[in-house]
């Protein structure tokens, strides 16, 4: 699916999204103009889906990170009530997991009050059975980034 030129692309890019075409063609090299056609190919194909800027939570007050496991009494397979909890404001990640609880949501809020009116929020979608909160005091590491130290097994260099 993708080539060495087209992985080292993405490493570039996923450690900077704004490094300009003219650079990684530098870094590479390659003429700008063909390491523009391999970006545009990476977004058709849907390995490169989109570009966003990162904020600092702290800068804009967002202090709390909590993790909250949500059990629900919605059919097995049915997202749904992911899909409410995906839409209150302060959620920042849903997912569905195996196991005894449906989803596992990590939200960011300004302190425990304000992490409290947001389980209530949750409250309030009648699948919901109960949840277990856990909040964080240190954050070790977060990323978004896939790791990418080495091409895919099976991918042409």
């Amino acid at each position: 699916m993708i080539d060495g030129t087209d992985f080292s692309i993405l490493k570039i890019l996923q450690d900077n999204a704004r490094t300009s075409n003219a650079e990684i063609a530098r870094q590479i090299g390659m003429a700008p103009s063909a390491i523009l056609e391999r970006i545009r190919k990476l977004e058709r194909k849907g390995i490169i889906q989109r570009y966003e800027t990162r904020i600092s939570p702290t800068a804009l007050g967002k202090h709390l990170t909590a993790f909250t496991l949500v059990h629900t009494e919605e059919p097995v397979g049915s997202t749904g009530t992911g899909e409410e909890l995906a839409k209150i404001p302060g959620v920042l990640e849903v997912h569905y997991v195996a196991g005894q609880d449906a989803y596992f949501v990590k939200s960011r809020t300004r302190d425990p009050e304000h992490l409290a009116e947001l389980l209530k929020q949750f409250g309030r979608i009648k699948a919901i059975r109960d949840t277990r909160t856990t909040v964080v005091l240190t954050t070790v590491k977060e990323t978004m980034n896939v790791p990418l130290e080495s091409m895919p097994e099976g991918e042409p260099e």
